[in-house]
């Protein structure tokens, strides 16, 4: 979502490329679905001014104040949510923005999450294993490292967070639970899994347990359809995904919805009745180009994609 820079320093990942592909224009309406600090909203404003508008969505209250502070020269063409983007289709009808112009989906974790150990993003600072992007999320990492089966954690590890020892380090955990903050956790899964290249060794456990504890995936699942819905005929949806599991599910999604029929292609004629909702905007994702990695490292993975809502009705 954003560069680890304090909130005054932030700069959105892709900001160039994202008004590339979601050209806000002079009375729009759009949606940025995953508002953080306010980055990309601020530039969809000022370039949709002087009567564009937009709504912002935000699970983590903290973030949204900050948003909401950042975004109060914008007036009423700015109209804020506490909420899961697995929710979109509702609050965007609440919110008056049942039909826009553009939607974006800037996923993982903000600057904010991860600069403040007591959240328990980080493996580098001591802070509680919490882990919950807002107060909806059923239950923190501490539930899921200390009363989660072995073979739950293995599988979480292993799919969610691409652990090749996901067994070994789910024995280990379990060897030496019960855990309290994050340090603990991170060092006992760093001697398990051993050296991963450039990565910190429980970088892909921390993403998994980040992953489950929010609901991360499924969210993203329901969302793409939802956010169909709400595009008015050509109406542009963006995301930027951080990690191969939700590059893959857009990648996916986008590749159904650009096509008349998805049957199997064994099949002599078509049986699915599935009609065509999207046209690609980017064959290939867009990657960072290598001056935003040099100012913002985090910014490598990134990958964007989009594509424009079809000029019929869903």
């Amino acid at each position: 979502m954003e560069d680890r820079a304090t909130p005054a320093e932030h700069i959105p990942v892709l900001f160039a490329e994202v008004m590339e592909w979601l050209r806000p224009v002079p009375g729009g309406r759009y949606i940025d679905a995953t508002l953080g600090l306010a980055g990309h909203a601020t530039g969809i404003l000022e370039r949709s001014a002087p009567d564009g508008r937009l709504l912002g969505i935000d699970r983590d209250p903290q973030a949204l104040s900050v948003a909401q502070a950042r975004l109060a020269p914008f007036g009423e063409r700015a109209v804020t949510r506490c909420a899961s983007f697995a929710d979109l289709r509702s609050i965007a009808e609440e919110a008056g923005f049942g039909q826009v112009d553009g939607i974006l989906l800037d996923l993982g974790v903000s600057s904010l999450q991860l600069d403040e150990a007591e959240r328990g993003f980080s493996f580098r600072a001591s802070g509680p294993l919490d882990m919950r992007m807002g107060p909806s999320a059923e239950f923190d990492a501490a539930q899921v490292v200390n009363t989660w089966s072995e073979q739950e954690l293995a599988r979480i590890l292993y799919e969610y967070g691409e652990e090749r020892r996901a067994r070994r380090v789910a024995r280990a955990i379990c060897s030496a639970r019960p855990f309290y903050d994050t340090l603990s956790l991170a060092a006992v899964v760093a001697r398990a899994a051993g050296p991963s290249g450039k990565i910190h060794p429980a970088t892909r456990t921390f993403q998994a347990l980040r992953i489950v504890v929010n609901d991360e995936l499924g969210a993203l699942q329901r969302a793409l359809p939802q956010a169909v819905t709400c595009l008015a005929p050509y109406g542009r949806l963006v995301v930027i995904a951080f990690h191969s599991l939700e590059d893959r599910i857009v990648k996916q999604f986008l590749q159904r919805e650009v096509h008349n029929c998805i049957c199997p292609p064994e099949m002599p004629v078509c049986t699915c009745g599935h009609r065509a909702t999207l046209q690609l905007g980017t064959r290939k994702p867009v990657t960072a180009s290598e001056a935003e990695v040099a100012r913002n490292p985090r910014s490598r993975s990134a990958r964007l994609r989009s594509a424009a809502r079809l000029g019929g009705s869903v």
